[in-house]
């Protein structure tokens, strides 16, 4: 089944070329509206840098294996200084066992200036986490491309939108003009007594009635051509257009392919396995950490007698080992968590599945419903214009009267409103449907 295009009488069609409804203003197509927002969308470009943060953090991650070296410095004024006890035979031999002696060591000043080297040799959770962030970096990328979805759905959306307010406008100009000429044929014959006062006031009434509802489509038209400039990222005051034309296309069966909704659920299931053999692995695998210390410490003495500062060299180098014994069941209810969170998204993965499946189901079939009746209106509308056609030919030569005019005016007016909603529907069916079979894309 295709999808009919407009055909629009002659007249319309006058309208939408020589822009007697719209300000004169750059015509843009959908695709271009999608390249502006490639470029200045601020959700893009917060998505952007939302995935080179990811890559930082990888990098960080990976940083934790090199060496890291710190300068650190310390001073400490003793106002009394340490004791210590010494057994009391150091100072008389003859003492008995088990005799000591307090005595006070140091001096007031204590001065340390050290550089410490550290460096993992082997860090499992170091590993892991270098491993998660990777992993996390592909959810950004897929995140991206999930708002530059978004974008292009909502972008299609308003464009379809204008497009359609466009095509109202148009009609309600040519039902202008068909009520102004009604008009003036109705003071013709008003001023010849073939009619009454009341069917010239009638006449006026509708004008006014269609000036009102053109003034407040008009109205939403600019607001739909806001939010698609907001959209984009441009300024509002920049005045565009949108292409009128809505091309004919076939309704094609699209291939259902993996939405990007399910790919970051399965990112996510990885991460949270990952983050599971992290926790495994540090219940039972040790720490092992290479440290050096080159620095010189300093003892100063400021009393009496001589004072002095005196600075000695200290440097030692060793491995550290770590191995955990217990936590406090810490680790293992941390296990108990990831394994309720991989669960769970598991069963997302169900339910998000079964939804894609109903939702692509009702598009289609909303889709098939809307071609039919865009086919159905579009004959209606002609059937309706030439009846109105045939209507004012007779009211012109009296077998026909002013309620059987307005009777046929309204039901092409309704016949253009339903042959609308019917386009605005399939549109929207079948950008659904690309989204949700996971077609949808940036470029057409």
């Amino acid at each position: 089944m295709k999808l009919v295009s407009i055909h629009i009488p002659a007249l319309l069609l006058l309208f939408l070329l020589t822009g007697a409804y719209t300000i004169q203003a750059q015509v843009w197509t959908l695709q271009q509206c999608i390249d502006t927002a490639q470029v200045y969308n601020k959700n893009l470009q917060m998505s952007r840098n939302n995935m080179v943060i990811s890559e930082q953090k990888e990098k960080e991650a990976k940083a934790n294996l090199l060496p890291k070296v710190a300068v650190m410095t310390e001073y400490k004024y003793f106002t009394n200084l340490p004791y210590q006890l010494m057994p009391l035979s150091t100072f008389i031999p003859t003492a008995p066992a088990g005799d000591f002696r307090e005595i006070q060591f140091g001096v007031p000043h204590n001065i340390n200036a050290n550089i410490q080297l550290t460096m993992p040799l082997y860090n499992p959770q170091v590993y892991g986490a270098i491993q998660t962030t990777r992993i996390a970096a592909e959810l950004s990328l897929l995140q991206l491309q999930k708002t530059e979805e978004q974008i292009f759905f909502e972008l299609s959306s308003l464009y379809y939108n204008a497009q359609i307010l466009q095509h109202q406008l148009a009609f309600m100009d040519s039902n202008l003009v068909n009520a102004k000429k009604l008009l003036g044929n109705m003071e013709i014959l008003y001023q010849q007594l073939l009619a009454k006062g009341t069917d010239v006031s009638k006449v006026k009434l509708q004008i006014a009635q269609l000036s009102t509802q053109r003034e407040s489509v008009s109205s939403t038209y600019a607001q739909v051509l806001n939010a698609l400039k907001l959209a984009m990222g441009i300024s509002i005051d920049q005045s565009i257009q949108v292409d009128p034309t809505i091309q004919q296309q076939e309704s094609v069966e699209y291939a259902s392919a993996t939405t990007l909704d399910l790919r970051m659920i399965s990112v996510q299931n990885r991460i949270i396995t990952n983050e599971l053999s992290i926790l495994n692995k540090s219940r039972f695998l040790p720490s092992l950490n290479l440290f050096a210390t080159y620095g010189t410490t300093g003892f100063g003495y400021s009393g009496q007698s001589e004072g002095f500062l005196d600075f000695y060299p200290i440097g030692f180098a060793g491995i550290q080992l770590s191995y955990p014994l217990f936590n406090g069941t810490v680790t293992q209810r941390k296990l108990d968590q990831k394994a309720l969170e991989l669960k769970n998204n598991d069963l997302q993965t169900s339910l998000v599945s079964e939804q894609n499946e109903m939702q692509v189901e009702n598009a289609k079939m909303q889709r098939e419903i809307a071609g039919k009746t865009v086919e159905n209106t579009t004959e209606q509308i002609n059937l309706a214009q030439s009846i109105y056609e045939q209507t004012i030919l007779q009211q012109k030569h009296g077998t026909a009267n002013l309620t059987d005019v307005l009777l046929a005016d309204n039901t092409l007016r309704e016949a253009q409103q339903a042959y609308l909603s019917a386009l605005v529907g399939y549109l929207k069916a079948d950008l659904e449907l690309k989204k949700l079979t996971g077609n949808i894309s940036t470029h057409h």
